[in-house]
């Protein structure tokens, strides 16, 4: 179950907004670029984070490559994300990542196993925020950015304790 096809996601207006931007960036990237470092000029982006993706994923090595193109654009902007394509951004963005862009990888993803839990940053979901400290992580949940701006690479996520999905026996796994 994933927190992203419930709630507000599920507004018509959301929902087309998220399809139209979706195939903007897969059928237009070009486009896309051009769209996105414009509005990235306007003065109420600079010296902003910008979370990219609240939920979805770099789904292409084009598309990860935009947007390192769209960060290195716009260097008065900071970004920052969650990424389960461990993979993707050690080969494309670990050895060279724009200045203005951090990242923290996220367990409960195929790649799991090229994390080393130990040195790289990584977030996991606990059921609670006691079971994160009890596992020696990091609380995140007095802000998201704690995620890539706290001092230790063990990143915990308390777990969204929305009632109709608590009858899942598996915490949700995608979009984080």
């Amino acid at each position: 179950m994933c927190y992203a096809r419930v709630g507000t996601y599920r507004f018509k207006n959301v929902r087309a907004a998220h399809i139209r931007n979706l195939l903007l960036c897969r059928d237009n990237p070009e486009e896309f670029e051009r769209q996105m470092t414009e509005e990235l000029t306007h003065k109420r982006y600079v010296g902003k984070w910008i979370r990219v993706h609240d939920s979805g994923e770099f789904f292409s090595d084009e598309y990860l490559l935009t947007w390192l193109r769209i960060m290195r654009s716009s260097p008065g902007v900071r970004f920052y994300c969650y990424t389960k394509e461990i993979s993707r951004f050690k080969r494309l963005v670990a050895n060279d990542p724009p200045e203005n862009f951090l990242w923290c990888y996220s367990l409960g993803g195929k790649e799991d196993h090229l994390i080393d839990l130990s040195t790289e940053r990584h977030a996991d979901v606990f059921p609670d925020v006691e079971a994160l400290i009890a596992a020696d992580y990091t609380d995140q949940t007095e802000s998201d950015l704690l995620a890539v701006l706290s001092e230790s690479p063990l990143v915990g996520i308390p777990a969204n304790r929305i009632p109709h999905l608590l009858k899942f026996s598996r915490l949700p796994e995608c979009c984080s």
